[in-house]
């Protein structure tokens, strides 16, 4: 039987989602939980990945498990299972699906946002600090500009084992309240680290260190060297992840 689970994490202790040797992971933490509530051994397939430090409002895995009589889709075992895990990660949902529905694989989208503020902040720890004049809206002429790319190579952290660097990239934009900026994109795909050398990127073209010519110039170039720094993990969220309608309701 295949379930699917909604979850959301706050990703500041984790080395991102997925289990790795030797590192905290959202993935490994999840999985011993699980395990360990269900007595069998849990091993779930996540819709995508997060690097360290990144946080995800809303995240969808899959796991196979034989039928045992345990209601893992009940409203009572969710209960028992947010009490057993740590604080930072909360499951919403879990629920039945056909055992071809992939969570990775079906998944047709995923949005981002990065959250950056102009002015210090003492209750604002999950956003960028960043004290400098910004030109949103040449940011945001340059942003339009990676919706017409596909190799995103430039945006990509160097010795991955992705196969293809190609996104196909459907919004970005920067809007702006008082002093908090934030950066939307959403795209079918996405590379490690990729968002946050757009932004660190397009900060620069906000900056006038960076021309809108020498943003597209950077996309072409297909080398990351070319583009400007990573911002820090802790501004950016995972804040949808999306399916084909009628695959199932959240």
């Amino acid at each position: 039987m295949r379930y699917f689970i909604h979850l959301a994490y706050n990703g500041l202790a984790y080395h991102g989602w997925q289990r790795q040797e030797n590192a905290h992971t959202v993935q490994a933490e999840l999985e011993k939980c699980l395990s360990l509530k269900m007595g069998q051994t849990i091993s779930l397939v996540g819709c995508g990945r997060t690097d360290t430090g990144v946080h995800a409002r809303s995240f969808f895995a899959h796991f196979d498990i034989e039928p045992d009589g345990n209601e893992v889709d009940s409203e009572n075992f969710l209960i028992q299972l947010n009490r057993f895990l740590p604080p930072d990660i909360v499951v919403y949902r879990i629920f039945k699906v056909p055992d071809e529905l992939h969570a990775r694989f079906d998944a047709f989208s995923r949005r981002y946002r990065y959250f950056l503020h102009t002015k210090k902040d003492a209750f604002n720890p999950f956003s960028y600090y960043f004290p400098y004049n910004l030109e949103i809206d040449r940011m945001n002429i340059a942003a339009q500009i990676l919706l017409n790319h596909a190799d995103f190579t430039s945006f990509s952290k160097l010795h991955t084992q992705t196969q293809t660097n190609n996104c196909k990239i459907e919004y970005a934009s920067w809007s702006q309240c008082n002093h908090q900026l934030v950066f939307e994109i959403t795209a079918d795909r996405f590379l490690r680290n990729m968002v946050r050398a757009i932004v660190g990127s397009l900060i620069e073209v906000g900056l006038l260190k960076r021309s809108i010519a020498d943003f597209e110039a950077l996309i072409l170039a297909k080398n990351r060297n070319a583009a400007g720094y990573s911002v820090p993990a802790h501004a950016l969220f995972l804040e949808e992840v999306s399916y084909p309608a009628g695959l199932f309701k959240v």
